[in-house]
């Protein structure tokens, strides 16, 4: 904003414009703290309405954690998930309650009903039995929605997700894909639509295609995807350090260092800044500050490395989501929360970050 120093002259007009001024911007959603393209010092916080209906919090934790330094949240939304969390209307009132905290947003579509990631691109319920070119549509349509919704109540986020962790492609089996094989066309065409309903809603918005596995080097997924048409603004990528077995075995400063190299990378070949969407460790574990300390210090240092989100940091105490009940799974074991329900060490150096962009 350019600021004009010159003695202002009040007339009537002048000053019923600046008190409509003050009116429209008193109830606007998306004014924050940090500038647009600054460092992304954030957190996934889908599950925290769930928490709080279970009474795991006595205090506001968005802006607690905004009092450490978080700048940005980031919110998952399913199609219709049968208990209605992290469905649009459960994303849309954390997405009002950060944007009056003065947080950047960034919303995460999975395009499912359930989770979506390497092993799992579930088509809706609803969406069941469409073709390709009716779930081109459904894929807009479903993007439009989600957009006008939070437009309509004022807010506009930063960043949109077209996809959860997409490495195998979406929607399967007709946008499904691998290293040799698949329709790419398909998948690509999907992120297309989905990048094009997004800029349709917000011309600025930036658009993420996000994968797993920073540290995996991945150069045919985004040559196949130029190739058949995806479009993307930015890279999200997945990072799980200390998770040894599902990454070879791996020292975490081998992760780290492999991360880093790989975003180095993908900016250098595809003219793009990266996004770390997801970071998540064993946050009780007393390695894990080193663990976060060493990582923000590299990703830091990649000057179009956007951020980073930590992934549901906000679980503790063993407490699992309505969804896990059935399925016999356990509590998220990654969170950043202490057993008393309060934000780790790791969180602190992970929002401690005074980086600019």
């Amino acid at each position: 904003m350019r600021y004009n120093l010159e003695k202002p002259v009040f007339t009537m007009k002048k000053i019923w414009i600046l008190f409509l001024s003050c009116i429209f911007l008193t109830g606007c959603y998306h004014k924050t703290d940090s500038p647009r393209g600054s460092w992304a010092k954030g957190a996934d916080l889908s599950w925290l309405s769930e928490m709080e209906k279970d009474s795991m919090f006595d205090y506001d934790c968005i802006a607690s954690m905004r009092e450490m330094g978080m700048n940005a949240v980031r919110l998952r939304v399913w199609v219709n998930h049968k208990t209605g969390w992290s469905n649009k209307a459960d994303m849309l009132s954390l997405a009002k309650r950060a944007a009056k905290q003065g947080q950047r947003l960034m919303i995460d579509i999975h395009y499912s009903d359930f989770f979506a990631d390497p092993a799992h691109q579930t088509i809706p319920e609803a969406w069941q039995g469409y073709d390709y070119p009716q779930l081109l549509e459904a894929v807009r349509e479903h993007t439009l929605d989600i957009l006008n919704t939070l437009k309509e109540e004022g807010i506009r986020p930063e960043w949109v997700q077209i996809g959860n962790e997409t490495p195998n492609g979406m929607l399967w089996p007709v946008g499904k894909v691998n290293k040799d094989q698949g329709e790419w066309e398909h998948y690509a065409a999907f992120t297309a639509i989905g990048y094009e309903a997004a800029k349709e809603v917000f011309s600025d918005i930036i658009v993420i295609v996000h994968v797993d596995n920073a540290y995996e080097q991945r150069d045919w997924f985004w040559q196949s995807m130029s190739k058949n048409g995806g479009k993307w603004d930015m890279i999200g990528l997945s990072h799980y350090p200390m998770m040894s077995a599902w990454n070879g075995n791996k020292t975490w400063q081998e992760m780290n260092q492999l991360a880093e190299d790989n975003i180095r990378r993908l900016i250098r070949q595809w003219h793009c800044p990266v996004m770390v969407a997801e970071i998540g460790m064993f946050a009780n574990d007393s390695t894990s500050v080193k663990v976060m300390a060493d990582f923000v210090r590299r990703a830091e240092s990649i000057d179009s490395c956007a951020g980073i989100f930590y992934w549901e940091p906000e679980c503790y105490g063993g407490w699992r989501p309505e969804e896990y009940i059935p399925l016999g799974w356990n509590g998220y074991d990654m969170g950043a929360f202490t057993p008393e329900g309060k934000p780790s060490e790791v969180m602190r150096v992970l929002l401690s970050s005074d980086v600019q962009r």
